[in-house]
């Protein structure tokens, strides 16, 4: 395997073309919101804070606004698709199932950013317009990436309202506990095979990103299949955002599988980042959240190259959480099963301790867990 990292120097960082500030929201197409809203507020611990549908004068759609710290969930689902909005909201779940329709991006600038965008490559998809009400204004705009996928770039200083304009403030579906995690560390994609490359380098063009790292060869395969991966990030590594393309191998890997039930390329997954990624997994299993496996060889061995961690090895046997550790220090992950009948989305839990990697010495073993799930669906 190859793996490259790439610095970026502090002055050239400095001189970002392309600012943000962080991922703003993830916006989902589901075919019912107010059941979803309710799957993530028990079962990831999220809380509702505002809501858009006909009792708030929209009569085409419902959505519902999940925060868990500055991780920001948005479900949207389709009640009548009278204009083009709606009928892309209702094709794109017929087509697609429940997935991900928007990485929403928050800048400083929507405007300057959308402008740099266009100029180098992008293509428009919601030119710069204010979006207004008794909160304040916010500045959208709006660009296509792979699939139907779109980041709507979102300039929100001067609003101080719970979302967007067009949004009221909701209470809590469920009584609010502890949160599970604080924020969204990365949002992995998935493209046709010979793609990646392509979306890398419109990233690095279209939005300044710099390439975080690379992942090629035998430790990112197993025995039956393969992929080949790179990770893009603006240059302060608030948003990150991994590519992955399907190589050749024996049998179906998982971004095939992944493609064919999505019906395309679109977001495999999202990590989320937590505190005590223990306490986390304990509510989450609790709730019905379901894990991949990771067999007990796994750990016979974790201690000699993982060294000490947080948590003994014995409770990450326990919790069936993998560990991997690089120069920089050491993470702890753990990977859902699909949240959707079609075996597409999924998310994972992570803990960083001075890694910012992303857990290249479990990859075989995720694999080859995500491979178990594969053959029992009979996709493998």
């Amino acid at each position: 395997m190859t793996e490259t990292m790439h610095n970026t120097p502090s002055t050239a960082r400095q001189a970002d073309p392309f600012p943000v500030k962080g991922m703003d929201a993830v916006v989902f197409a589901v075919g019912n919101a107010k059941q979803a809203a309710h799957y993530y507020s028990t079962a990831f611990g999220m809380k509702l804070v505002a809501y858009s549908g006909p009792e708030n004068g929209n009569r085409e759609t419902a959505s519902y606004v999940l925060e868990s710290g500055s991780a920001r969930f948005v479900l949207t689902s389709v009640i009548k698709p009278a204009t083009e909005r709606g009928r892309f909201l209702a094709e794109h779940v017929a087509a697609h199932g429940d997935g991900v329709i928007d990485l929403a991006i928050e800048v400083p600038d929507a405007r300057a950013a959308y402008a740099y965008a266009i100029e180098h490559g992008a293509t428009g998809l919601e030119e710069p317009h204010e979006v207004k009400d008794e909160h304040g204004t916010v500045v959208l705009a709006a660009i296509a990436t792979y699939g139907e996928t779109r980041h709507t770039l979102v300039e929100r200083s001067g609003y101080d309202g719970p979302y967007l304009p067009g949004f009221t403030a909701a209470k809590p579906i469920t009584e609010p506990g502890p949160r599970f995690f604080q924020a969204i560390d990365h949002c992995v994609g998935n493209v046709e095979l010979g793609k990646m490359d392509e979306w890398v380098t419109f990233y690095n063009k279209v939005m300044g990103f710099t390439n975080m790292k690379e992942f090629v060869g035998d430790d990112i395969a197993t025995e039956y299949s393969a992929l080949m991966s790179k990770v893009v990030a603006d240059g302060k590594r608030k948003v990150k955002f991994p590519l992955n393309e399907p190589a050749i191998a024996k049998k179906k890997s998982q971004i095939d599988e992944y493609l064919e039930f999505y019906g395309g390329p679109g977001v495999q997954h999202i990590a989320l980042a937590t505190n005590d990624i223990v306490a986390t997994v304990r509510a989450m299993r609790a709730a019905g959240v379901e894990f991949l496996d990771t067999p007990d060889s796994y750990y016979d061995t974790l201690g000699e190259w993982v060294g000490e961690t947080r948590v003994p090895i014995e409770e990450l046997r326990e919790l069936k959480i993998l560990a991997d550790r690089d120069e920089d220090g050491y993470l702890l992950q753990i990977f859902t099963k699909p949240v959707q009948d079609r075996p597409t989305v999924f998310f994972e839990m992570i803990e960083r301790h001075g890694s910012m990697g992303f857990g290249k010495g479990n990859f075989k073993a995720l694999f080859e867990a995500i491979e178990r799930e594969q053959e029992r669906r009979g996709n493998l």
